[in-house]
């Protein structure tokens, strides 16, 4: 109860703050929290803080979603001194651990909103003029911030489990099954996480979107189920491509909507997310660059440059083509007689398994945790990490 009573008094501050800011009086902020509220957030936030003001939570929640929808970047950056107290109080709780995972996911977006604050100067101030917002840094800047925030990260807990669960299955999909790793970004490979929008699961999906790709949300929400969420995901996502034909719009649309990336194309006449990147929700701009920052941390790989994964190739015998067997060998401390097959480039351990292992046979007993060794024939790097 005092840990309520504390989220109460952060929230109220964050309210009297805004309205300082904003010169508007805390009565004219909280009119109209209810009518928002009930448009726009679960049901579930409130439900879950029984407890809790009504009220500030509604608008704790409310100034992170419009924020997060904002124009400025750096506007969020003002949610970063309360969301450090308030989340180890949601973490605290059981019913509200889900909101948490989300919030928790989402820390990093308040670090460099914070040092995007303080490295770009405000804009020059007009006498008898209204100040004007701080730009949004351009896309290459915000590119090279989340390298750097997301250099030498360690993986998230859960990541160990769900990477090579899931990526066999965003192969299946014919989506680069590097983007699994979208889910760090949305929920930190926490499948309890859900939004206060009321995206859910390890890849945060909307209930209209689970439903569009074939998810169930009742009796049993499939959304918090990693495989079922992990295979909208990848539909999704190879959707969006196949429409957007770049993996950075792509990824604008999974987060911001399709609606959104196409009409601001059309606006600006262009197919170049670049073009359209400072004019993207505040959230969005952040998020494609750490997506793609995310990528190249754990994988070595370049957005721009995914390519389908080997299990689209149809034919055995076109698969076959692109290996080189060797002689058998017995690898040390194991008795096993395995092949060892130089490779062309960097493929899927799966895609290779099903290229040299007949249906049923067990002749190449390829497994996830890299009992064979493939060599990359120009580089000599292990395809097995």
């Amino acid at each position: 109860m005092k840990a309520c009573g504390v989220l109460v008094l952060l929230l109220a501050g964050l309210l009297v703050a805004r309205a300082d800011d904003d010169t508007v009086t805390l009565p004219e902020m909280i009119q109209g929290a209810q009518q928002w509220a009930q448009e726009n957030l679960d049901t579930n936030v409130l439900n879950a803080l029984p407890e809790v003001d009504e009220r500030a939570v509604q608008q704790f929640f409310r100034e992170v979603q419009q924020r997060f929808q904002g124009d400025y970047v750096v506007d969020i950056a003002a949610l970063r001194q309360t969301a450090r107290t308030v989340l180890p109080l949601l973490e605290s709780r059981e019913e509200t651990q889900p909101y948490a995972a989300w919030l928790k996911a989402r820390m990093d977006y308040l670090d460099v909103a914070d040092e995007i604050r303080l490295t770009i100067p405000p804009p020059k101030v007009e006498t008898n003029q209204p100040p004007q917002p701080v730009p949004n840094p351009p896309p290459q800047k915000e590119r090279e911030l989340w390298v750097k925030k997301v250099s030498g990260g360690p993986w998230p807990a859960l990541a160990k489990e769900y990477v090579p669960e899931l990526k066999p299955i965003f192969a299946a999909q014919k989506t680069p099954p590097e983007l699994v790793w979208v889910a760090e970004v949305e929920s930190s490979f926490d499948r309890r996480a859900r939004s206060p929008a009321g995206a859910a699961g390890l890849f945060q999906l909307m209930p209209a979107t689970a439903k569009r790709f074939g998810l169930s949300l009742w009796p049993r929400d499939q959304r918090f189920q990693p495989e079922p969420s992990a295979t909208a995901s990848a539909q999704y996502l190879k959707y969006l491509h196949d429409r957007f034909k770049d993996w950075r719009l792509a990824l604008a649309a999974y987060n911001a909507g399709e609606g959104t990336v196409q009409k601001l194309l059309d606006r600006h006449k262009t197919r170049s997310y670049d073009v359209i990147a400072e004019h993207l929700p505040a959230e969005t701009q952040m998020y494609v660059p750490r997506v793609e920052a995310t990528l190249w941390q754990r994988e070595g790989a370049k957005l721009e440059q995914l390519s389908a994964p080997l299990s689209e190739i149809n034919s055995r015998r076109e698969a076959l083509a692109s290996f080189e067997i060797f002689p058998d060998r017995i690898l040390p401390g194991r008795d096993e007689r395995l092949p060892r097959v130089d490779v062309l480039g960097f493929v899927e351990v799966a895609g290779v398994a099903q290229a040299f292992q007949p249906a049923g046979s067990g002749d190449f007993p390829v497994t996830r945790n890299g009992t064979g060794k493939f060599l990359n024939q120009q580089t000599g790097m292990s395809a097995l990490q």
